[in-house]
């Protein structure tokens, strides 16, 4: 029994093998799969975080302007510190408004500060304790790019 189909007698009074399979369904979910698949990709592109894992030395280092230095934004469960090449900035303690969302508007004062006194500068390393939240760090990643730094390497936190 084909699925309940009825195929109909043929020769010999034996039931008949051919049946007509209707495709027509079979191609409106292809369709629609497709379609959504074609649709969705593009988010994907642009969820993505554009951020490079800091290990050894690099070909990128090599090649570094004179005009650039190293600036690491130490990231804690309780505070961000900044380090543009040998001179440490204030602590900046976490503040979370009423929501419980980050502020960071001390942050993006001390990147646009750093940003007028290096305006070459486009690299900042973060380096993150295992206590940080993800959702903070993709938010600070988020106004680290959005102050003019959009090259950002993630590293764990020394010591």
């Amino acid at each position: 029994m084909a699925g309940g189909m009825d195929l109909g007698v043929s020769k010999g009074g034996k039931k008949a093998l051919d049946a007509a399979i209707n495709l027509v369904p079979f191609i409106d979910l292809m369709a629609v799969t497709i379609s959504f698949l074609i649709m969705t990709a593009v988010w994907t592109q642009i969820g993505r975080l554009q951020v490079s894992q800091s290990g050894g030395p690099s070909s990128d280092e090599q090649k570094e302007d004179t005009k650039t230095v190293p600036v690491t934004l130490l990231i804690t469960d309780k505070e961000l510190k900044l380090t543009v090449g040998g001179s440490v900035y204030d602590p900046m303690p976490f503040v979370r408004d009423a929501k419980g969302r980050l502020d960071l508007q001390k942050l993006k004062d001390k990147i646009k500060e750093v940003r007028t006194n290096l305006p070459d500068q486009q690299s900042i390393t973060l380096q993150t304790e295992d206590a940080v939240k993800y959702d903070d760090l993709v938010k600070i990643i988020d106004e680290c790019i959005g102050a003019g730094l959009p090259s950002i390497q993630v590293s764990p936190a020394m010591g």
